[in-house]
């Protein structure tokens, strides 16, 4: 059979060769894959236990922040709740430093009352000492916590409410006898007074932190004041109701007038808006205060003058009076500042409640949001990882049917620049083949029996050109097309690679039966010449890799002018053998070619050693489903 093919080897003589190496789409697809030869279930989320971990991971995630909001709510709540105890335990010991005050203020007035009736010989210009005693046991009775004093005098420091009042009726008893000392009286009561007040300092003491402790520190200042003061006006009594004062008692009243004063100008310091209150009081008072203040401080001997210590006694117990109501002021801005500070406590810890209640409300509800999300990503991943993979199996699929219709390297590289460009190669060998009266078969059979029967030989040839490196080029009615040594070079080894190509499969035709003939058996005729081509893809609809050049021109010469069940060769192509040795050849002689003119020519006989050959492919049973695929759905609809 004749074939007519271009001759391309003038008009393309200079091409240069390019390397045709490539990677298919099957190997490039598979890099991913390589590269994680046996991935690890418990992260791969393609399986169900990489799932349950990428959901783990995805859950921990939203978690980590709420976890630390709750930690954070749950620390500011723990400070609040520790400020609301601090603000709880400065309430209280503001309200025993309060009744304490009172107390101390009830034995200022009864230390007062006692000096004046001793200094005026027993005078009731003051009133009656017995109320004076009840009103001081009735604050002492108030007390609700009787706290441990630190005193120098031992029995005082040891002392209990009860016998505080034992001890107090045991001197109020001896102040009409005359076991009376002035100087014993304003001891004793000095001395409660002062462990009562260094309480007082210890307590204040323990508040520096808050913003309560100017105003206990300006309450207990005026307390020390008005303490001085009540000490200071015992000895101006006593001035007054006696006449004169002994140098111990002036240095004493001096040094408490002093303290007093400088005690009192500090209390200022702490809280400023005390002293425009102060200065506000009676300017006749103070004016009388300073001119007894004087007469007293020049010590001259006068007549004793129980009048006078009355008079002396009622202004320093009004002006006590008024530097009371600023203590007043003072415990009413503590309590003020007190509920205020609880209030916003309160306010806070009822806040930090709210927020830690809601965080705890909302954390499981953004776990399942997220959960539920993930679980649904989760899914169309699965679900879009079963499309990829199918996408996979089909795209293995057309490129398996791609590769079969173009080479490999040729269809990649038509994939990634969508053109590619013919190439010169300059040492091919090409194989034909073609079936003896095959005309005559096909005329005494039915288009379908023709169909099966091309089928059948197609596929013992396809089977067995698998072993070796040669490409099918194509087929033509009953024309076989093989070369060797494109797209992919291989050196010399086309030449051997075709030689025994064509060997094996002249072998196999001997045992192939046409299937609906039995008694008739298969006989091709081959040809094969070896030399430069010119090979590229032709067209863009249905593109086909082919050949061009006089090498496929005299290859198929070969075929058409050779005989049954021979190989045909070029007088080049025995050369190529001769030089790749272990081929045995017959010559022929001069054959007259169409288009070629008179060529020396051989056959090719055999290899030496024999070839190594797939006995499966000579059984009868590989031959017995030869019915094209299409064919058998078309019976089947």
């Amino acid at each position: 059979m004749e074939m007519a093919y271009a001759d391309y080897s003038k008009i393309l003589p200079a091409m240069k060769d390019r390397d045709q190496d490539s990677v298919s789409s099957d190997e490039v697809s598979n890099v991913g894959v390589s590269s994680q030869c046996c991935p690890d279930k418990a992260a791969n989320p393609a399986y169900k236990n990489g799932r349950r971990f990428q959901l783990l991971q995805m859950l921990i995630l939203p978690f980590i922040p709420i976890l630390a909001l709750i930690l954070q709510t749950s620390f500011t709540l723990r400070d609040i709740l520790y400020y609301h105890q601090e603000v709880s335990a400065i309430e209280m010991q503001v309200t025993i430093a309060t009744e304490l005050g009172k107390v101390v203020t009830h034995i200022q007035i009864e230390r007062s009352e006692v000096a004046f009736y001793i200094h005026t010989n027993g005078s009731m210009l003051r009133g009656n000492l017995s109320e004076r005693f009840a009103k001081t046991d009735h604050a002492l009775d108030e007390m609700i916590d009787w706290p441990p004093f630190i005193s120098k005098d031992p029995e005082i420091e040891s002392m209990s409410k009860e016998k505080l009042k034992e001890r107090l009726e045991s001197y109020r008893r001896k102040i009409d006898s005359e076991e009376s000392s002035m100087k014993d009286m304003l001891k004793w009561y000095n001395s409660l007074n002062a462990a009562m007040l260094n309480h007082l300092t210890a307590q204040i003491k323990e508040t520096d932190n808050s913003g309560v402790w100017r105003l206990l520190i300006a309450f207990k200042n005026l307390l020390r004041s008005i303490e001085n003061f009540g000490i200071s006006m015992a000895y101006g009594i006593n001035y007054f109701g006696a006449g004169v004062l002994p140098n111990s008692s002036y240095i004493q009243f001096v040094k408490h007038s002093f303290i007093a004063q400088d005690v009192l100008n500090t209390t200022f310091n702490y809280v400023p808006q005390l002293r425009k209150t102060y200065y506000d009081l009676n300017v006749t008072m103070m004016k009388e205060i300073e001119v007894m203040r004087k007469a007293i401080l020049n010590n001259k001997p006068r007549d004793k003058d129980p009048k006078r210590a009355k008079d002396y006694f009622d202004l320093m117990a009004n002006y006590a009076s008024e530097l009371r109501k600023l203590q007043a002021l003072i415990r009413e801005d503590i309590k003020n500042y007190i509920n205020e500070t609880l209030q916003d406590a309160s306010s806070k810890e009822a806040l930090g409640i709210a927020i830690l209640a809601l965080v705890l409300l909302i954390a499981p509800i953004i776990i399942i949001l997220v959960r539920n999300a993930v679980a649904t990503i989760q899914m169309y991943a699965a679900h879009l990882a079963e499309k990829a993979h199918e996408l996979k199996k089909e795209k293995r699929k057309s490129d398996t049917l791609l590769y079969q219709m173009l080479p490999p390297s040729v269809a990649q590289r038509l994939k990634q620049t969508q053109q590619v460009p013919a190439e010169y190669y300059e040492a091919v060998t090409v194989y034909f083949s073609d079936i003896v009266g095959f005309t005559e078969i096909a005329a005494i059979s039915t288009p379908l029996e023709v169909v099966t029967f091309l089928n059948s030989i197609y596929k013992l040839f396809d089977a067995r050109i698998e072993c070796y490196d040669v490409y099918k080029v194509e087929t033509i009615g009953d024309s076989y097309m093989v070369a060797s040594g494109l797209p992919v070079k291989n050196g010399n080894r086309h030449v051997s690679e075709i030689a025994t190509m064509a060997l094996d499969l002249l072998a196999g035709s001997l045992h192939f039966p046409v299937p609906h003939r039995p008694a008739q058996r298969l006989q091709i005729r081959s040809g094969v010449h070896t030399g430069p081509v010119v090979a590229g893809i032709v067209g863009s609809k249905m593109p086909r890799y082919c050949l061009f050049g006089d090498t496929v021109n005299t290859a198929s010469r070969m075929e058409s002018t050779g005989e049954a069940l021979k190989i045909h060769i070029s007088l080049e192509m025995k050369k190529a053998l001769d030089e790749v040795g272990g081929f045995r050849t017959e010559h022929r002689g001069f054959v007259d070619i169409k288009g070629k003119g008179v060529l020396d020519t051989y056959w090719l006989t055999c290899k030496e050693g024999g070839i190594v050959r797939n006995e499966q492919l000579d059984t009868p049973t590989f031959f017995r489903d030869v019915e094209p695929t299409f064919i058998k759905k078309l019976r089947l609809c």
